[in-house]
């Protein structure tokens, strides 16, 4: 993800928190998994005379990157690609393991921002929503394309939309008419079909647009790869910190590390199957949510939450 926006200017969410989990070092070897406009980036460099290895699958980043190289030189390289493949970029650039991996999980404050990729229903553009353009199908082929009952899983599955099967069959009913083309064609269409509760506080839209965000871009299939990567870049007591946004991803997030903090499996009750060797070791037990004046001035930082751990030695020992 890389950066949310503040005003005019686009800074990246839990920043303290991230450097403090990170703790960069001099001669250490960082990977920021998500760039966008390099915030992460930029700060670590900052914090610490070490080497940041950047990577984002977006073409727009490429500019923010040689601006990056401008200032840092030979202290930070950009790898242009998805994050759920780190482990290849880094074999590729010669490096075989690293100090710290942060991720910063998500659609950037810059992409919603750029009505012509079709992210957002705040502006009306094609409705695309695809990371890399240069490939891949887009939003409007799942909606114009798919069948009602594979729309309605995926808006149930990713956007945990309770309607889902209601906009599937309004959404089919429509494409028979006219394809959809635009954001706000979708977007006004979801709203006639899902009522806005006084509860709820966002638009009827955001649960669909999120779910097929994260479908066009299989978001949810790039952190599985990049944290089951983690444990093979990163060196012993190396640092993992994720940012993720809502409950999908830092369900994973969460899973994924306790998982690997290894010990007894199973129920006392049962036959006991042999203790795995601890992989992690939590930073803290519980996700740490930005602070209320990050909130207070970036309502994007609302939902964060920011799981971190330490990578223990290849024997389960940890520090």
């Amino acid at each position: 993800m890389g950066a949310m926006q503040h005003s005019d200017d686009h800074y990246p969410v839990m920043l303290p928190e991230v450097l403090a989990a990170l703790s960069p070092v001099d001669g250490g070897v960082y990977v920021d998994g998500t760039f966008g406009a390099g915030g992460y980036t930029r700060a670590i460099l900052n914090a610490a005379d070490c080497h940041v290895y950047s990577i984002d699958r977006d073409e727009n980043a490429v500019s923010a990157a040689d601006d990056m190289k401008n200032e840092f030189g030979e202290r930070f390289t950009f790898l242009r690609g998805c994050f759920g493949d780190v482990q290849y970029l880094l074999s590729d650039a010669g490096v075989e393991a690293v100090d710290g991996f942060v991720l910063d999980v998500g659609v950037s404050s810059m992409q919603l921002d750029q009505a012509e990729r079709g992210f957002s229903f705040r502006f009306d553009g094609p409705l695309d929503m695809r990371m890399d353009t240069s490939s891949g199908q887009t939003a409007a082929d799942i909606v114009n394309t798919y069948d009602e009952e594979d729309i309605a899983n995926l808006i149930y599955e990713y956007g945990e939309e309770r309607k889902s099967r209601r906009i599937a069959r309004k959404i089919v009913e429509a494409r028979k008419e006219k394809k959809f083309e635009r954001t706000s064609e979708l977007a006004d269409l979801i709203r006639a079909v899902v009522p806005k509760s006084p509860k709820d506080k966002i638009d009827p839209a955001t649960r669909t647009f999120q779910a097929l965000r994260i479908a066009v871009n299989d978001e949810l299939g790039e952190l599985d790869r990049a944290l089951a990567s983690s444990e093979n870049i990163l060196k012993q007591d190396g640092r993992l910190v994720v940012v993720s946004f809502h409950s999908l991803e830092d369900g994973r997030v969460k899973r994924f590390l306790r998982e690997k903090e290894g010990g007894d499996q199973g129920s006392r009750h049962l036959p006991q199957v042999k203790s795995s060797p601890k992989i992690f070791k939590p930073i803290k037990k519980k996700a740490i949510k930005p602070s209320d004046k990050e909130v207070s001035e970036n309502a994007r930082s609302r939902s964060a939450r920011l799981r971190a751990a330490i990578r223990c030695a290849k024997d389960g020992g940890c520090a």
